[in-house]
């Protein structure tokens, strides 16, 4: 049986979890702290297989961190956006597939849409990894 939108979702914050210093949430909160990734759906496919098999999941994480300066946000975005390394957000979320065997299989597709957020007093960047979530 295939996994669940929120199955799915669930068992990518886990796996977020396991970069240093990274915190996970369903929604940005009113008050950020950072770094801080978001766990959002995007789409659903249906159909790619026989009989409905394989539906095919495409979540958006927002990764947020703190804007102290330009040049200090933008290094902290280097980490996160790396292929490999212990803040690589791709490194984590690929490092079990299977996603402890909640999902046939997982990849992150790509990483960018770099963004300046304001939330109250603070400013944030914001960048975007889609991730495809074989259910």
């Amino acid at each position: 049986m295939a996994a669940t939108v929120s199955e799915a979702a669930a068992a990518l914050k886990v796996a977020l979890l396991a970069v240093p210093g990274l915190r996970v949430a369903d929604w940005i909160p009113d008050n950020p702290s950072a770094p801080l990734a978001v766990v959002g759906i995007s789409s659903v496919t249906y159909h790619r297989a026989f009989a409905g098999g394989d539906a095919v999941h495409e979540f958006i994480v927002t990764l947020m961190v703190g804007r102290e300066s330009e040049r200090s946000a933008q290094s902290k975005l280097d980490g996160f956006l790396s292929y490999d390394g212990v803040q690589s957000i791709r490194a984590a979320i690929e490092a079990d597939p299977t996603l402890n065997n909640v999902v046939q299989t997982v990849l992150v597709e790509k990483g960018g849409n770099v963004n300046l957020v304001s939330i109250g007093d603070s400013n944030f960047l914001t960048v975007e990894f889609t991730v495809t979530v074989h259910a």
